[in-house]
């Protein structure tokens, strides 16, 4: 039976997820109530779909954006939904079945006993990762932690976390970034930066084949440009908040 909560959701942005999206979320609905589903603009039928589920379980509830906008865009829009009607935190997780439904009480509870963190998911990788993929996220990681000092971020990139609501809205309230591809590794980052406590928990992943209904939207030049952008633009804030960040590491 999945534990109810009057603070605590899952929120699950969902573009052109395939059939995956339907074991996806019946596998969070089993471990949490109420679990969210943000379509962003998804043109493959999975919106009717959910639809369709969300009108027989009353602990489903599916929003729906007219156009992609990217995920982190999706996420804001569960988040400020949420916030309005009383939530303080999300775990958000991606439609595809790469993440642990499994797990979705373990986080909620490191959430729930400290509610101030934000609470990183550490991929454990098996043999179904791609490795271009798993090498890459190593130098993306170097950095983050670089502006950030070594603050505690195990993996930028893994989207399977507990968010605050309240400074996750005002961080991205306040940026026109992180709306797509940058999203996970920014904010990461930038809640480092306002001070929120990083715990990491460690998470299987696993990567699903085409012939597994395995759905992948990562472009590897494009999405690698974002990220270059981003850490550019990150690097010349750390520069800016370094006299902080090395006071705040000396307290500790």
């Amino acid at each position: 039976m999945s534990t109810p909560s009057s603070t605590h959701l899952v929120l699950i942005p969902s573009y052109n997820p395939g059939p995956r999206v339907i074991e996806t979320v019946r596998a969070a609905r089993a471990q949490w109530n109420p679990v969210w589903v943000v379509v962003d603009g998804s043109t493959d039928g999975s919106a009717a779909a959910l639809a369709a589920m969300a009108r027989e379980d009353p602990g489903l509830r599916v929003l729906a954006q007219p156009r992609n906008r990217g995920k982190g865009a999706a996420v804001l829009r569960g988040a400020l939904f949420a916030g309005g009607e009383g939530y303080t935190h999300v775990l958000t997780m991606d439609s595809d079945g790469q993440h642990p439904a499994a797990d979705i009480g373990r986080f909620m509870r490191a959430s729930l006993a400290e509610p101030a963190a934000l609470i990183l998911g550490e991929p454990q990788f098996d043999a179904t990762a791609p490795a271009l993929r798993v090498r890459g996220r190593r130098i993306c990681n170097w950095f983050a932690n670089l502006e950030t000092l070594w603050t505690g971020i195990h993996d930028s990139l893994f989207g399977f976390r507990v968010y605050p609501i309240e400074p996750l809205v005002r961080v991205m309230r306040r940026q026109p970034w992180m709306r797509r591809f940058d999203f996970d590794a920014e904010v990461a980052v930038r809640l480092c930066w306002r001070g929120l406590p990083v715990r990491n928990l460690r998470a299987p992943v696993r990567y699903f084949r085409p012939e597994e209904d395995g759905v992948s939207h990562f472009n590897y030049w494009r999405d690698n440009a974002l990220l270059t952008w981003m850490h550019m633009r990150l690097f010349a804030g750390f520069l800016l908040r370094l006299p902080l960040l090395l006071w705040r590491r000396v307290r500790r």
